[in-house]
């Protein structure tokens, strides 16, 4: 399913916007931009809203041809923010949980890391996973579910690498240096727990 959103672009001159037109007439149209994953297209038809959608490997980020390229590469981080929460609002079961964990393993620690076990669990709401290296269980907490599957990937990676190294110390670290992620990852996870523990506000008053 595609992800829309309007950007709510400022306007702009007639002669800033014919040449931008200009520029982007003289550009071969699509055009790759952020990363050979992503493709960026660009179209005078469109005019305020952005929008995203998966082909094979791919996302296509369809902008306004008007857009700048700092706003360019904000709405596509949006975007692919928007595709992941709405791909992960399917929940996957136990077995494809450990699926995934076997081509994480394989992609980003040699496959070195083997799991007996893999499995969503309701009774972890202080940490996002736990891992007990000596019985190769790992298990992910229910909350993640819903979140983008990026996220989901690096907790699940983080448990797969204390099958190998059980501290937090260098070693470990470098484990995941390989997962392009990793900070975006643990960025995401420290906003939701600061928002946790933001007081809730009381509810408006209805007059």
């Amino acid at each position: 399913m595609p992800a829309d959103s309007s950007p709510g672009l400022a306007g702009e001159t007639h002669a800033r916007s014919a040449r931008r037109r200009q520029r982007s007439a003289a550009t071969p149209q699509p055009r790759a931009s952020v990363s050979s994953a992503v493709e960026v297209r660009r179209s005078t038809r469109r005019s305020r809203t952005v929008s995203a959608y998966r082909e094979g490997d791919r996302t296509i980020v369809l902008i306004p041809a008007r857009m700048s390229e700092a706003e360019e590469q904000r709405w596509v981080g949006v975007m692919l923010d928007k595709l992941a929460a709405q791909e992960s609002k399917r929940v996957i079961g136990d077995s494809e949980l450990t699926d995934r964990a076997e081509r994480l393993s394989g992609q980003y620690l040699g496959g070195r890391a083997r799991p007996v076990s893999v499995r969503w669990v309701t009774n972890q709401n202080t940490r996002w996973g736990s891992c007990t290296p000596a019985e190769g269980s790992i298990r992910l907490s229910h909350r993640l579910q819903g979140m983008p599957e990026y996220v989901v990937d690096y907790v699940l990676l983080h448990e797969l690498a204390h099958l190998l190294v059980p501290g937090h110390g260098p070693r470990f670290w470098r484990l995941l240096e390989a997962y392009p992620r990793t900070e975006r990852a643990r960025g995401y996870l420290e906003g939701v727990a600061a928002a946790d523990r933001l007081p809730h506000l009381p509810a408006a008053r209805e007059e």
